[in-house]
Order: structure tokens, then C-alpha cells, then sequence
């Protein structure tokens, strides 16, 4: 069975996360059923990262299984066009061997939180983005984030149904930079723990706003203690923009 690696961009709004849901849609079952049409027989899907309800995607990746051996042009828009209305797209799909896994196979996931720091109501960006009324300091969440790069405990950013078996992980990269009335924040790690970079901006987002120290913030993150957390960011600022691989994948 030729194996498919798949490039996928979606709005999280309607879905109820990444994940296949009983009773709720989601960006998996959406697929799967688009792939199963495209193939006459029932497709599996498998995706990098579980991104939570609400939750964008600007390069999510997966990989699937079909019986019939296309080309990936062909997998790409016969799948696009069994996904309608979905707001969901495959952007590229390539061949890859049978060893390739989304998950497992992945070296870093890249993620993107944006933010827009005004008292207008918000009109293109509703849904997109976290409207934040007060005025935030870039540079300061900028300094206090960087207490988080490394390897940490950070049972403080994991939310309290995290299915992960330790909450020790390393945060390869984070950066906090101002793009005129928008703020966003960047972060790499091989793997995150479940809303642990909403939990990590929310907190932030205290330094933004002159509640909280860059120390204040360091003290929160060695705690090691969820009571410790700011407020959790919302889920339609974040976006999932790019997962690696060693090597063509």
C-alpha cells in the first residue's frame, strides 16, 4: 500500500480539535472521510500533533495508507475536493516509505501565537487572533520567555488532563516580537505538553501588562505548580505552522 506524506492547512473554529471525536468533528475525521471517498475503502490518518479545539494549522503534517497507487497530485486535489465545505486543505502531499510516521518521525514542531493589543473590536482577524485591550510590552515577555528555553518540569504550563508521562520537556527556541499593532510569539520543541504554549502565553501576557516581573515569571515557571499559571490564552491565536523531519521527509 503506497504510503502518503500530506501538508495540511485548516481553520480549528468548527473542529473540536485535531483528534477523531465521538460525538464532535474534527480535523482527522474530516480527512479520513475525504480520503476514504478518494480510495473506496476506509483510510486511516495519522497527524503530527494533536492540536486542541479551536486550534489553526498553517502546515500541519500526516500520513495515510491507500490501497490505490496515485500521483500526489492527484491525492492532493481529489482529497481537497471530497473535504468541501471543510475548511480544511491539503497543500502538498509527496510519497514517502513505509518507515515514515507523522508522529513519530518528527524532529520539532514549530508553533505561532498571535495577538493584537488594541480596544477596537476586532473584523478580518475575529477568530484569528487574541484581542488583548491593554497595551503589551513585546520586549519585556520577550525577556521573561527566554527563562523558559531549555529543559524544564513544566507542570505549570500542563494542563491538568495531559495524558503526557512526564512533564519534563525542552523548549528548543521562543521568541516575542512586535509587527505594528500585532504581537506574536514563536516556539519550537520536539514535542509539547497539552495547552502548554497557551498556558506559557497567558502567562506572558502578565509580563505584557505590567502584572508580572520577568522574575515573577521565572519564579511561576520553577515552581513547577499548575496553580501557579497565568490565564490560559485562548485557542484561536495559536497556530501549528511546521513540523520537521530528518532527512527528504
Amino acid at each position: 500500500m503506497p504510503r502518503y506524506k500530506i501538508t495540511i492547512e485548516y481553520d480549528g473554529r468548527p473542529f473540536a480539535g485535531w483528534q477523531r471525536q465521538d460525538n464532535a468533528p474534527s480535523v482527522q475525521e474530516s480527512l479520513e472521510r475525504a480520503a476514504a471517498k478518494l480510495d473506496g475503502a476506509p483510510v486511516l490518518v495519522y497527524g503530527a500533533g494533536r492540536t486542541d479545539s479551536g486550534v489553526h494549522a498553517l502546515a500541519q503534517v500526516a500520513h495515510l495508507d491507500l490501497t490505490k497507487d496515485l500521483s500526489t497530485d492527484k491525492v492532493r486535489d481529489a482529497i481537497n475536493y471530497h473535504l468541501k465545505p471543510d475548511p480544511v486543505a491539503v497543500i502538498e502531499a509527496v510519497r514517502v516509505d513505509d518507515e515514515f510516521h507523522a508522529r513519530f518521525s518528527a524532529t520539532q514542531r514549530h508553533y505561532l501565537y498571535r495577538m493584537i493589543d488594541r480596544r477596537a473590536p476586532l473584523t478580518l482577524d475575529r477568530g484569528q487572533v487574541w484581542r488583548v485591550t491593554r497595551k503589551l510590552d513585546a520586549e519585556a515577555m520577550h525577556h521573561a520567555a527566554q527563562a523558559l528555553l531549555g529543559q524544564h518540569d513544566f507542570t505549570t504550563f500542563r494542563d491538568a488532563q495531559c495524558q503526557a508521562e512526564s512533564p519534563v520537556k525542552s523548549l528548543d527556541a521562543v521568541s516575542v516580537s512586535r509587527y505594528g499593532e500585532e504581537v506574536q510569539l514563536t516556539c519550537s520543541a520536539r514535542s509539547f505538553l497539552h495547552r502548554q504554549v497557551r498556558s506559557m502565553v497567558g502567562s506572558l501576557v502578565e509580563v505584557g501588562v505590567g502584572k508580572w516581573s520577568a522574575l515573577d515569571f521565572k519564579r511561576a515557571l520553577d515552581a513547577a505548580d499548575r496553580s501557579r499559571c497565568g490565564p490560559v490564552a485562548p485557542a484561536h491565536g495559536l497556530y501549528l505552522t511546521a513540523v520537521d523531519y530528518r532527512g527528504p521527509a
